[in-house]
């Protein structure tokens, strides 16, 4: 199956309390956090995509922008579904439209875009990437912890 305009993705879950605001950092506030919403955003574009449905591989795709608006609250145990539809594929670049809604109402929309790639190339520049810093003076496993801790 080819990537084309048109494709669907949906992704269903019920809001647990590992999914919220409160679980995030903010006490009390048991409700379906934003950075949840943008994750099962990206799950849906990734299964708009086609493959896995009779052996075929999807393709590598990287997300480079995600463009949300977070619009009500949904509760603890509260079901939640995000379409994504694939809208426009422009050489490797493909904008998806995201449409969330709880059990009650739309929760939220946007706009996500995703590049096509190619993985072992795409694989082989983080590689790279990772040694050049690995490469500099002064750089251990010892800071990177450190920064990872900020």
């Amino acid at each position: 199956m080819t990537v084309r305009a048109g494709l669907i993705g949906t992704v269903s879950r019920t809001v647990t309390e590992a999914d919220t605001a409160d679980a995030l950092g903010l006490p009390g506030v048991r409700v379906l956090a934003s950075p949840m919403l943008c994750l099962f955003a990206e799950l849906a574009a990734l299964a708009a995509l086609p493959g896995d449905d009779g052996g075929d591989a999807r393709p590598a795709s990287v997300g480079i922008s995600l463009e949300m608006a977070h619009t009500a609250a949904t509760p603890v145990g509260f079901g939640v579904v995000v379409e994504a539809t694939l809208v426009e594929v422009d050489g490797r670049r493909l904008r998806i439209e995201i449409d969330a809604r709880d059990e009650v109402e739309r929760i939220g929309h946007g706009t996500h875009v995703r590049m096509l790639v190619d993985q072992p190339r795409f694989v082989a520049s983080v590689r790279a990437k990772d040694a050049a810093r690995d490469s500099r003076p002064g750089t251990d496993d010892g800071a990177r912890e450190d920064a990872s801790a900020r």
